[in-house]
């Protein structure tokens, strides 16, 4: 199943003010347990806002850092596309039904960016739990 993240809503306030910068920072994608319920409106950075972070065998707190990521803009969609290589915990046994992208780059305060619902929990057991990112992206910014 292909996934397309939906923003937090001030991820881009928080790019505007330099406090992320998806192309250099370290950006990292954690999965979560149905207890999380994300909120777009309040949820700012992860230490103080998501909870339900998964456990299990394959599986290091913080999640994955994402790797090949990109920036791309298309002129005649006007629409600025994010995106990175598919993620894998390989070997896990692990249970989550949301992933949450953030910047750890910073000490503290780590600035969420999007989250993916699963629409169900998804798991893996003793096998590869792999987030395939929408061939359009990771996430999209349509300018107008």
């Amino acid at each position: 199943m292909a996934v397309t993240a939906k923003w937090y809503g001030q991820a881009m306030l928080k790019a505007f003010n330099k406090e992320i910068d998806f192309d250099t920072d370290i950006i990292k994608v954690m999965l979560c347990t149905s207890a999380y319920v994300p909120n777009q409106d309040t949820h700012v950075y992860k230490d103080v806002s998501v909870t339900s972070e998964v456990t299990g065998t394959g599986y290091t707190a913080g999640g994955a850092t994402l790797a090949s990521k990109t920036i791309a803009y298309d002129a005649p969609t006007n629409v600025i596309a994010l995106d990175a290589a598919d993620v894998t915990w390989a070997a896990s046994t692990i249970t989550a039904r949301y992933a949450v992208i953030y910047d750890d780059s910073p000490a503290s305060n780590k600035p969420l960016l999007a989250y993916v619902d699963f629409g169900a929990d998804q798991s893996s057991n003793n096998g590869n739990f792999t987030i395939t990112w929408d061939a359009a992206g990771i996430s999209k910014i349509t300018v107008s």
